[in-house]
Protein backbone atom coordinates (compact mmCIF):
# COMPACT_ATOMS: atom_id res chain seq x y z
CA UNK A 1 0.00 0.00 0.00
CA UNK A 2 1.91 3.72 -0.84
CA UNK A 3 2.42 6.33 1.92
CA UNK A 4 -1.11 8.32 0.20
CA UNK A 5 -3.36 5.28 0.26
CA UNK A 6 -2.38 3.96 4.10
CA UNK A 7 -2.98 7.73 4.77
CA UNK A 8 -6.38 7.71 3.38
CA UNK A 9 -7.11 4.95 5.15
CA UNK A 10 -6.10 5.87 8.22
CA UNK A 11 -8.29 9.15 7.73
CA UNK A 12 -11.36 7.08 7.01
CA UNK A 13 -10.57 4.96 9.78
CA UNK A 14 -10.88 7.86 12.31
CA UNK A 15 -13.48 9.55 11.43
CA UNK A 16 -16.47 9.34 13.17
CA UNK A 17 -20.13 9.50 13.32
CA UNK A 18 -21.76 11.88 15.79
CA UNK A 19 -25.59 12.37 16.94
CA UNK A 20 -25.74 15.83 18.49
CA UNK A 21 -29.11 17.03 19.54
CA UNK A 22 -29.37 21.18 19.94
CA UNK A 23 -29.79 22.78 22.91
CA UNK A 24 -29.19 26.90 21.64
CA UNK A 25 -29.59 28.00 18.54
CA UNK A 26 -28.49 31.78 17.16
CA UNK A 27 -30.18 33.80 14.16
CA UNK A 28 -26.87 35.03 12.67
CA UNK A 29 -23.70 33.74 11.14
CA UNK A 30 -21.38 34.38 13.62
CA UNK A 31 -17.98 34.20 15.04
CA UNK A 32 -19.34 35.60 18.08
CA UNK A 33 -20.61 32.15 19.46
CA UNK A 34 -19.70 29.43 21.53
CA UNK A 35 -19.70 26.20 19.35
CA UNK A 36 -21.78 23.73 20.11
CA UNK A 37 -19.28 20.61 18.79
CA UNK A 38 -16.13 20.60 17.55
CA UNK A 39 -15.85 18.15 14.33
CA UNK A 40 -12.88 16.79 12.09
CA UNK A 41 -12.74 16.95 8.77
CA UNK A 42 -14.50 13.57 7.15
CA UNK A 43 -16.56 13.31 10.54
CA UNK A 44 -20.35 12.59 9.83
CA UNK A 45 -22.97 14.39 12.32
CA UNK A 46 -26.68 13.74 12.71
CA UNK A 47 -28.60 16.44 14.42
CA UNK A 48 -31.62 18.75 13.31
CA UNK A 49 -33.07 22.20 12.79
CA UNK A 50 -36.38 24.17 13.91
CA UNK A 51 -38.41 26.33 11.73
CA UNK A 52 -37.54 29.59 10.43
CA UNK A 53 -40.27 31.02 12.91
CA UNK A 54 -38.27 29.34 16.43
CA UNK A 55 -40.67 25.82 16.27
CA UNK A 56 -39.31 22.79 16.94
CA UNK A 57 -40.12 18.84 15.85
CA UNK A 58 -42.92 19.11 17.99
CA UNK A 59 -44.42 22.00 17.54
CA UNK A 60 -43.05 24.13 20.35
CA UNK A 61 -41.55 27.94 19.70
CA UNK A 62 -37.91 27.54 21.78
CA UNK A 63 -36.23 30.47 19.71
CA UNK A 64 -37.36 33.82 18.11
CA UNK A 65 -38.29 33.69 14.85
CA UNK A 66 -35.99 34.84 11.59
CA UNK A 67 -34.25 31.68 10.53
CA UNK A 68 -32.46 30.24 13.60
CA UNK A 69 -29.75 28.26 13.07
CA UNK A 70 -27.92 25.27 14.19
CA UNK A 71 -24.60 25.47 15.14
CA UNK A 72 -21.96 27.03 15.30
CA UNK A 73 -19.86 23.27 14.46
CA UNK A 74 -15.94 24.26 14.69
CA UNK A 75 -14.05 22.32 12.12
CA UNK A 76 -10.61 21.76 13.40
CA UNK A 77 -7.66 22.74 11.10
CA UNK A 78 -9.97 24.69 9.06
CA UNK A 79 -7.87 28.04 8.35
CA UNK A 80 -8.94 31.44 6.82
CA UNK A 81 -8.04 30.02 2.55
CA UNK A 82 -9.53 26.26 2.79
CA UNK A 83 -12.77 25.65 1.59
CA UNK A 84 -15.75 23.73 3.12
CA UNK A 85 -16.87 20.40 1.15
CA UNK A 86 -20.11 19.72 2.74
CA UNK A 87 -22.13 16.55 1.54
CA UNK A 88 -25.88 16.36 2.42
CA UNK A 89 -25.85 12.96 3.47
CA UNK A 90 -29.76 13.15 4.73
CA UNK A 91 -32.18 15.45 4.69
CA UNK A 92 -35.78 14.43 6.23
CA UNK A 93 -38.82 15.83 7.13
CA UNK A 94 -39.29 15.19 11.30
CA UNK A 95 -43.17 17.01 11.67
CA UNK A 96 -46.18 16.68 9.88
CA UNK A 97 -46.73 20.30 8.89
CA UNK A 98 -45.44 23.24 7.29
CA UNK A 99 -46.17 27.03 7.13
CA UNK A 100 -46.11 29.04 4.13
CA UNK A 101 -47.76 32.76 3.46
CA UNK A 102 -50.27 33.92 1.29
CA UNK A 103 -47.96 36.36 -0.90
CA UNK A 104 -46.08 37.53 -3.67
CA UNK A 105 -42.74 39.16 -3.47
CA UNK A 106 -42.31 42.28 -5.06
CA UNK A 107 -39.28 41.58 -7.87
CA UNK A 108 -41.62 38.81 -8.89
CA UNK A 109 -44.85 41.06 -9.90
CA UNK A 110 -46.05 44.60 -10.63
CA UNK A 111 -46.65 46.48 -7.36
CA UNK A 112 -50.62 46.29 -8.42
CA UNK A 113 -50.69 42.67 -7.57
CA UNK A 114 -48.01 42.20 -4.99
CA UNK A 115 -49.08 45.06 -2.81
CA UNK A 116 -52.67 43.18 -2.82
CA UNK A 117 -50.91 41.44 0.58
CA UNK A 118 -49.98 43.91 2.28
CA UNK A 119 -50.77 42.01 5.90
CA UNK A 120 -48.87 38.85 6.10
CA UNK A 121 -51.08 35.56 6.17
CA UNK A 122 -50.00 32.10 7.64
CA UNK A 123 -51.18 29.26 5.90
CA UNK A 124 -50.83 25.96 7.40
CA UNK A 125 -49.93 22.40 5.01
CA UNK A 126 -50.28 19.30 6.06
CA UNK A 127 -47.22 16.92 5.82
CA UNK A 128 -48.36 12.91 4.36
CA UNK A 129 -44.30 11.86 6.06
CA UNK A 130 -45.38 8.38 4.61
CA UNK A 131 -46.43 9.39 0.72
CA UNK A 132 -44.06 12.31 0.72
CA UNK A 133 -46.79 14.37 -0.13
CA UNK A 134 -48.21 18.26 0.98
CA UNK A 135 -51.85 19.82 0.97
CA UNK A 136 -53.43 22.31 2.21
CA UNK A 137 -54.81 22.40 5.48
CA UNK A 138 -58.74 23.48 5.31
CA UNK A 139 -58.26 26.20 8.16
CA UNK A 140 -58.36 29.24 8.95
CA UNK A 141 -58.47 30.03 5.03
CA UNK A 142 -60.54 28.56 2.56
CA UNK A 143 -59.36 28.04 -0.99
CA UNK A 144 -62.40 26.05 -2.71
CA UNK A 145 -60.77 25.35 -5.66
CA UNK A 146 -57.71 23.53 -4.26
CA UNK A 147 -59.08 20.56 -1.74
CA UNK A 148 -57.16 18.09 -3.84
CA UNK A 149 -54.49 19.89 -4.22
CA UNK A 150 -51.46 17.88 -3.17
CA UNK A 151 -47.92 18.05 -4.15
CA UNK A 152 -44.39 16.03 -3.39
CA UNK A 153 -42.21 17.36 -1.03
CA UNK A 154 -38.30 17.82 -1.51
CA UNK A 155 -36.70 18.74 1.52
CA UNK A 156 -34.03 21.28 1.67
CA UNK A 157 -31.74 23.46 3.57
CA UNK A 158 -32.46 27.18 3.04
CA UNK A 159 -29.38 27.99 4.81
CA UNK A 160 -26.27 26.82 4.87
CA UNK A 161 -22.61 28.99 5.80
CA UNK A 162 -20.01 29.64 7.96
CA UNK A 163 -18.92 33.01 9.71
CA UNK A 164 -18.21 35.96 7.53
CA UNK A 165 -15.54 37.93 6.64
CA UNK A 166 -17.01 41.37 7.67
CA UNK A 167 -15.86 44.03 10.82
CA UNK A 168 -18.18 42.54 13.04
CA UNK A 169 -17.51 38.64 11.66
CA UNK A 170 -21.09 38.63 11.88
CA UNK A 171 -24.72 38.74 9.49
CA UNK A 172 -28.15 37.69 10.32
CA UNK A 173 -29.18 34.90 9.01
CA UNK A 174 -32.21 36.76 6.93
CA UNK A 175 -28.73 37.06 4.73
CA UNK A 176 -26.74 35.61 2.17
CA UNK A 177 -23.17 36.23 0.35
CA UNK A 178 -19.38 34.89 -0.09
CA UNK A 179 -20.27 33.35 2.92
CA UNK A 180 -23.28 30.73 1.89
CA UNK A 181 -25.86 31.88 4.18
CA UNK A 182 -29.69 32.75 3.50
CA UNK A 183 -29.34 31.11 0.09
CA UNK A 184 -32.64 29.30 -0.37
CA UNK A 185 -31.21 27.04 -3.21
CA UNK A 186 -33.52 23.99 -3.55
CA UNK A 187 -30.63 22.06 -4.72
CA UNK A 188 -29.65 22.02 -1.50
CA UNK A 189 -31.13 18.58 -1.50
CA UNK A 190 -30.05 15.22 0.00
CA UNK A 191 -26.83 13.91 -1.30
CA UNK A 192 -25.92 17.48 -3.04
CA UNK A 193 -22.34 18.68 -2.50
CA UNK A 194 -21.93 22.52 -1.34
CA UNK A 195 -18.20 24.60 -1.17
CA UNK A 196 -17.91 27.24 0.84
CA UNK A 197 -14.76 29.66 1.50
CA UNK A 198 -13.00 29.44 5.00
CA UNK A 199 -12.79 33.10 6.29
CA UNK A 200 -11.92 32.16 10.17
CA UNK A 201 -10.13 29.51 12.22
CA UNK A 202 -12.78 26.51 12.50
CA UNK A 203 -14.99 27.95 9.70
CA UNK A 204 -17.88 28.28 12.39
CA UNK A 205 -20.28 26.28 9.95
CA UNK A 206 -24.16 26.34 10.61
CA UNK A 207 -27.35 25.09 9.20
CA UNK A 208 -30.94 25.97 9.32
CA UNK A 209 -34.47 27.18 8.14
CA UNK A 210 -35.89 23.69 6.60
CA UNK A 211 -37.79 23.83 3.94
CA UNK A 212 -40.08 20.82 3.03
CA UNK A 213 -40.79 22.79 -0.50
CA UNK A 214 -40.04 26.09 -2.48
CA UNK A 215 -40.42 27.13 -5.96
CA UNK A 216 -37.43 28.48 -7.64
CA UNK A 217 -37.19 32.12 -6.18
CA UNK A 218 -39.23 32.08 -2.78
CA UNK A 219 -41.95 33.28 -4.94
CA UNK A 220 -44.28 33.95 -1.23
CA UNK A 221 -41.19 35.60 0.68
CA UNK A 222 -40.76 31.77 2.38
CA UNK A 223 -41.37 28.07 1.31
CA UNK A 224 -42.68 25.50 3.07
CA UNK A 225 -41.09 26.04 5.93
CA UNK A 226 -40.54 23.47 8.95
CA UNK A 227 -38.12 21.46 10.51
CA UNK A 228 -35.66 18.84 9.63
CA UNK A 229 -33.32 16.52 10.32
CA UNK A 230 -30.20 16.67 9.01
CA UNK A 231 -27.17 14.33 8.51
CA UNK A 232 -23.91 16.32 7.10
CA UNK A 233 -20.03 14.94 6.53
CA UNK A 234 -17.66 18.50 6.12
CA UNK A 235 -14.54 17.51 4.43
CA UNK A 236 -11.70 20.35 4.38
CA UNK A 237 -10.24 21.27 1.46
CA UNK A 238 -6.43 22.62 1.60
CA UNK A 239 -5.82 22.92 -2.25
CA UNK A 240 -4.05 26.14 -4.06
CA UNK A 241 -5.53 25.05 -7.33
CA UNK A 242 -8.90 25.11 -5.70
CA UNK A 243 -10.02 29.06 -4.49
CA UNK A 244 -13.51 30.47 -4.43
CA UNK A 245 -14.39 33.59 -3.26
CA UNK A 246 -18.48 32.25 -3.52
CA UNK A 247 -20.34 29.30 -3.18
CA UNK A 248 -20.35 26.55 -5.48
CA UNK A 249 -22.91 23.34 -5.30
CA UNK A 250 -23.17 20.05 -7.48
CA UNK A 251 -25.47 17.06 -7.66
CA UNK A 252 -25.20 14.29 -9.72
CA UNK A 253 -26.55 16.32 -12.58
CA UNK A 254 -24.52 19.29 -12.38
CA UNK A 255 -21.97 21.93 -11.46
CA UNK A 256 -23.33 25.23 -10.17
CA UNK A 257 -21.80 28.75 -9.19
CA UNK A 258 -23.99 31.12 -7.50
CA UNK A 259 -24.02 35.32 -7.43
CA UNK A 260 -25.80 37.16 -4.91
CA UNK A 261 -25.91 40.57 -5.30
CA UNK A 262 -28.94 43.15 -5.18
CA UNK A 263 -29.69 43.13 -9.22
CA UNK A 264 -30.47 40.18 -10.90
CA UNK A 265 -27.92 41.39 -13.46
CA UNK A 266 -24.90 42.07 -11.18
CA UNK A 267 -26.02 38.75 -9.50
CA UNK A 268 -26.26 36.67 -12.73
CA UNK A 269 -22.75 37.84 -14.32
CA UNK A 270 -21.08 36.65 -10.66
CA UNK A 271 -22.63 33.57 -11.08
CA UNK A 272 -21.46 33.23 -14.63
CA UNK A 273 -17.71 34.19 -13.62
CA UNK A 274 -17.84 31.54 -10.74
CA UNK A 275 -18.77 28.57 -13.05
CA UNK A 276 -16.15 30.37 -15.94
CA UNK A 277 -13.38 29.89 -13.10
CA UNK A 278 -14.56 26.49 -11.82
CA UNK A 279 -14.45 25.07 -15.87
CA UNK A 280 -11.50 26.98 -16.91
CA UNK A 281 -9.49 24.87 -13.30
CA UNK A 282 -10.96 21.90 -13.88
CA UNK A 283 -11.04 20.99 -17.74
CA UNK A 284 -7.90 23.53 -18.09
CA UNK A 285 -10.11 25.73 -20.61
CA UNK A 286 -8.82 28.89 -22.49
CA UNK A 287 -11.16 31.49 -22.28
CA UNK A 288 -11.93 31.14 -26.24
CA UNK A 289 -12.79 27.11 -25.47
CA UNK A 290 -15.29 28.44 -22.52
CA UNK A 291 -17.29 30.46 -24.85
CA UNK A 292 -17.97 26.89 -27.03
CA UNK A 293 -19.10 24.95 -23.68
CA UNK A 294 -20.95 27.49 -21.86
CA UNK A 295 -22.75 29.14 -24.56
CA UNK A 296 -24.80 26.53 -25.64
CA UNK A 297 -25.06 24.69 -22.81
CA UNK A 298 -25.09 27.12 -19.93
CA UNK A 299 -28.27 27.02 -17.99
CA UNK A 300 -29.19 29.84 -15.08
CA UNK A 301 -31.60 29.24 -11.84
CA UNK A 302 -32.66 32.00 -10.05
CA UNK A 303 -32.60 30.29 -6.66
CA UNK A 304 -33.58 33.58 -4.38
CA UNK A 305 -35.59 37.07 -5.26
CA UNK A 306 -37.36 37.71 -1.49
CA UNK A 307 -34.81 38.32 0.18
CA UNK A 308 -32.52 41.84 0.01
CA UNK A 309 -30.13 40.17 -2.08
CA UNK A 310 -31.05 38.03 -5.41
CA UNK A 311 -29.09 34.52 -5.62
CA UNK A 312 -28.78 33.30 -9.39
CA UNK A 313 -27.39 30.15 -9.82
CA UNK A 314 -25.49 29.42 -13.30
CA UNK A 315 -24.58 25.40 -14.37
CA UNK A 316 -24.00 23.11 -16.57
CA UNK A 317 -24.58 19.46 -17.18
CA UNK A 318 -22.61 16.72 -15.97
CA UNK A 319 -22.98 14.60 -18.87
CA UNK A 320 -22.09 17.73 -21.35
CA UNK A 321 -18.95 18.02 -19.79
CA UNK A 322 -17.56 14.53 -19.88
CA UNK A 323 -17.28 14.93 -23.56
CA UNK A 324 -14.64 17.73 -23.54
CA UNK A 325 -11.92 15.16 -22.69
CA UNK A 326 -13.09 11.99 -24.80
Amino acid sequence: MSIIAWQYSFAQNTSKRIAFSPSSYTNAFTLNAKPVLYINSGDTVETETIDATGRDKNGVKIQKGGNPLTGPFYINNATPGNVLKITLKKISLNRNYAIHSQSFGSRALPDSISKKFKKFTNVKWRLDLQNGLASIDSSPIPYPNLPNFKIPVDPFLGCIGVAPANKKNEILSFFQGEFGGNLDFSAMRESSVLYLPVFHEGAYFYIGDGHALQGDGELAGNALETSLDVTFVVELINDPSFQIKYPRAEDSIYLMAMGMEKSIDKALKMATSGLLAWLQEKYHLSLEEATQVMGPCIEYTIAEIADPHVNVVAKIKKSILARIHN
